[in-house]
């Protein structure tokens, strides 16, 4: 290649603009992608130094104004060229522009100015500082001599101090600092997000389960074979543990670690167990930080002063010099996969990167994906089993209640009558309790009585959502709001009503039911701000509310001793989704939802409500029998060659002209029948998206299914050819790997 493009700076404001480089002859076979480089820049030409992120063999540019790039830099990798590779591997794997993944993988989108504090340190002795202070005093320079007497006292005085409460202008400070007098120190102060400081030590003893996993892991360490590994233990049989030895292993090795949650809600639990056994070498990176905290954590990790990092999908790509171990927890959720382009998959990109860094990968669930799971029987995997819980306890019994007979017996209440008969015997007891709906808001729709129109958002293809107690409508897509509507726009009826089954609604019932009870909601709407996580949580763990509920947000790896029931209102709501992973995530909801109660001496008690209570996933959730299910499922995914038996493809189109996409879909339709094949793809579509208007805009898609992954990727290549070629530019055409939901 005869050029290079080169990003100037490792920030997202500068990405969007890489500048072309001539590579002389001698550096050709010394420079890849993400080399660090010295080049000339501006109309100086002041050298600077800049990363690689692609090659060219010809430019559009005159070649006169084009210069040469003038060395390599040393040799040694930095973070940034690291996370330079993932972005091109993120590129290739998944179809995307270099630029949208160097966006992906770069922690920070924009430099924040940094926090500085400032110190006036004393150069001299006291006793010239007292004859100074008492030669200003004789000329009438108070200020001067306050700040010189202060000074005598105390030789270090914080700045603020000094300008504020000794009211010394800077001028006066700045005045004695030329006299030589006084310094003025200044240190960088990082902005931390972690709330707390002094928290006891607390290292558990390792159960012999337990400890053979780390033994295992830390012989392949030892033996230079560290790969990766999943843990399928059940809830409550001490993963977090194992995760905590594992990660203090590499810090002894000098190494850091990363530790990936599904959920921001799990940031706080989580980090008070790291902080308590690793102090201060413990952060977190997640999307609900401020500008500034985000800068100053990917700081703090660029130069060493943090080896753990903690956070949802983004903290991946945290810029550590010398990664020792990743560590994916709840590893089958499907937060874990980016519904913006490029559509990664965390799993599968962390699986790069420990390759790339010679570092072990560890995926841990009570559920795991069918997708690791399959690995594991395969063998590319390495599988753990904890089947016993710490505190010795068995798992909670677990009660299914068929709803459609609590309706014949006259029951049209949210609670079932087992669920209410236990749920006043735990407050008489003084034990806690969950309860868990997949909904949010105050209800589903809303729609006339008489016609049955429903009230839709005039941008989407989807119902408007009640909110504010039935006064707003809104639409939970583009955010579309409306007062609430009287009368049909249809038929002119006033019976206008919504479908009420959201966790507002549930909340008013369980304080008309029970009133004494202290409730805690958690859902999206009670946690816009990023402290609201921390504040329900902790009270509910300090035992001051009876009842926690919430949405998915609550299941997902808790801990409360305190619970000893948890309540299932809508079981099957999730097996309703038009998505051929409706019943793995049904399962998987169930089993961990059921996993909260009972987890210290007191026995746990779960009730599921359902419509549908012989269905393979709730029965299999209520056993907690995950070998069963993975055994059921597989059946039907090999039959309809859906991921894990096969790889999937979706091309997802979109654009503000109907016709125009549905055209561009059979058009790239076409092209792919003319590709020649060993074994032909199957093929779904073109056809309407499931939402078939978002925000104004149409949207088609096609599946693509075969064995074969780089079968699709070819297909994905020959898309994006044909899109060039084409010159398309109204439509937008993206392509989502083994989608974690249907578009």
């Amino acid at each position: 290649m005869s050029y290079a493009e080169i990003i100037v700076d490792i920030s997202h404001e500068n990405v969007d603009r890489p500048f072309t480089y001539r590579i002389p002859e001698e550096l050709q076979p010394l420079i890849t992608l993400g080399s660090k480089v010295e080049i000339p820049f501006g109309k100086g030409n002041r050298i600077i130094t800049g990363y690689v992120v692609g090659f060219a063999e010809q430019t559009n540019y005159e070649e006169s104004r084009i210069k040469d790039i003038i060395s390599l830099c040393d040799k040694s990798v930095s973070p940034e060229e690291k996370l330079i590779g993932i972005a091109s591997f993120i590129r290739e794997k998944y179809g995307a522009t270099m630029i949208t993944a160097l966006k992906t993988v770069l922690p920070v989108k924009k430099a924040t100015k940094a926090q500085e504090h400032k110190s006036v340190v004393a150069i001299k002795e006291e006793g010239e500082l007292k004859q100074a202070a008492l030669i200003a005093k004789s000329k009438s320079q108070r200020a001067k001599a306050r700040l010189l007497f202060a000074l005598c006292e105390n030789p270090r005085i914080d700045y603020a101090l000094v300008t504020g409460k000794l009211n010394v202008s800077a001028q006066t400070v700045l005045s004695l600092r030329k006299q030589g007098m006084l310094e003025i120190e200044t240190q960088r102060k990082y902005r931390n997000p972690i709330g707390f400081r002094e928290l006891t030590p607390q290292k558990l003893q390792l159960s012999k389960k337990q400890q053979l996993i780390v033994d295992e892991i830390e012989k392949d360490y030892r033996e230079g074979t560290p790969g990766n590994y999943l843990i399928h233990g059940i809830t409550g049989s001490g993963k977090t543990e194992v995760y905590m030895e594992l990660i203090a292993k590499r810090l002894e090795q000098g190494q850091q670690a990363i530790f990936l949650i599904p959920e921001i809600s799990l940031t706080y639990q989580n980090v008070v167990r790291f902080y308590r056994r690793f102090g201060d070498k413990v952060s977190i990176m997640h999307s609900r930080l401020s500008a500034g905290e985000r800068f100053d954590q990917f700081e703090r990790a660029r130069k060493g002063e943090v080896s753990i990092m903690i956070g949802p999908r983004s903290a991946l790509f945290t810029p550590f010099s010398n990664t020792g171990i990743i560590i994916i927890d709840e590893e089958h959720e499907g937060t874990y996969k980016s519904e913006t382009m490029p559509k990664y998959h965390a799993r599968e990109v962390a699986e790069e990167m420990a390759k790339r860094a010679g570092a072990a990968l560890v995926l841990g669930s009570a559920t795991p994906s069918l997708e690791s799971y399959g690995k594991a029987q395969r063998g590319e995997y390495r599988l753990f089993t904890l089947k016993e819980r710490l505190t010795g306890g068995s798992l909670a019994n677990v009660n299914i209640v068929d709803l459609r007979e609590e309706l014949k017996a006259g029951n049209k209440s949210i609670f079932s009558r087992k669920l209410k008969e236990l749920m006043e015997d735990r407050l008489e007891k003084g034990e806690q309790m969950m309860l868990f709906l997949n909904r949010r808001g105050y209800s589903g729709f809303v729609s006339c009585r008489d016609c049955g129109e429903v009230i839709k958002c005039p941008h989407c293809d989807v119902s408007l959502s009640e909110h504010n107690r039935g006064q707003r409508l809104v639409c939970h897509y583009c955010g579309y709001e409306q007062a609430a509507v009287k009368s049909c726009p249809s038929c002119g009826s006033n019976k206008v009503a919504g479908f009420k089954a959201g966790t507002q609604q549930i909340e008013e019932a369980l304080h008309k039911q029970f009133p004494m009870a202290v409730v805690l909601r958690m859902d999206a709407d009670t946690t816009k701000h990023k402290e609201d996580y921390e504040t329900i949580l902790s009270k509910f763990a300090n035992r001051e509310a009876d009842i926690l509920l919430g949405t998915q947000m609550i299941v997902k790896g808790h801990d409360f001793p305190g619970v000893t029931l948890m309540g299932i209102l809508a079981a099957d709501l999730s097996l309703s989704d038009n998505d051929f992973r409706s019943a793995e995530r049904t399962f998987q909801l169930l089993t961990q939802a059921a996993g909260r109660a009972g987890r210290d001496k007191l026995p746990g008690e779960v009730v599921i409500q359902t419509y549908q209570p012989e269905h393979y996933a709730i029965v299999r959730a209520a056993e907690q029998n995950y070998e069963a299910f993975y055994e059921e499922e597989l059946v039907y995914r090999e039959f309809m060659l859906y991921p894990p038996a096969a790889n999937m493809m979706a091309v997802q189109l979109s654009g503000a002209n109907e016709q125009a996409v549905e055209q561009l879909g059979q058009r790239l339709a076409s092209e792919v029948k003319e590709m020649r094949f060993d074994t032909n793809p199957a093929q779904i579509g073109p056809a309407k998206a499931n939402l078939s208007k978002k925000n104004d805009l149409y949207r088609q898609v096609i599946y693509y299914k075969h064995k074969d992954y780089e079968e699709l990727v070819r297909i994905k290549d020959r898309m994006e050819e044909c899109i060039r070629l084409w010159d398309i530019k109204r439509e937008n055409v993206q392509f989502d790997f083994n989608p974690m939901n249907t578009f």
